[in-house]
């Protein structure tokens, strides 16, 4: 388990930084586009909202591009090749945990027998 942990996380681990940080940015942009947008939502004194209307301020000018951010976060910008590298990239975040907490426990595990004498023991350190 662990040789497969070592060899996909060298496969994939560019990958799943960029999606890590195409993320986070997105997030971000979506964060001061909101704030833009509150700071310019104020309407004009004596304007009322037509109630047949649903009114909303126009897009601030200079706010980040939401779409571009998306499209590179789930590899849509470069085809069929960046959406499949991205899954698999999603997939093998799926396996990472999963082997990382199974390697863990198999530590631990043997680290409580160790420390027993051929007996599990209660108290032992959990992280060392």
């Amino acid at each position: 388990m662990r040789k497969w942990h070592r060899w996909l996380s060298v496969l994939f681990g560019l990958f799943m930084l960029w999606i890590a940080v195409t993320g986070v940015l997105s997030h971000v942009g979506s964060l001061v586009n909101d704030a833009r947008q509150v700071a310019l939502a104020a309407a004009p004194a004596g304007f009322v909202c037509p109630e047949t209307m649903n009114c909303r301020p126009k897009p601030a000018p200079g706010g980040w591009n939401l779409g571009l951010l998306h499209h590179l976060h789930s590899g849509e910008t470069f085809g069929p090749i960046g959406t499949a590298i991205a899954i698999l990239s999603g997939l093998t975040l799926i396996f990472f945990s999963i082997s990382g907490l199974w390697m863990y426990l198999q530590m631990l595990r043997g680290r409580l027998v160790k420390a027993g004498g051929g007996k599990a023991v209660r108290g032992g350190k959990l992280f060392w």
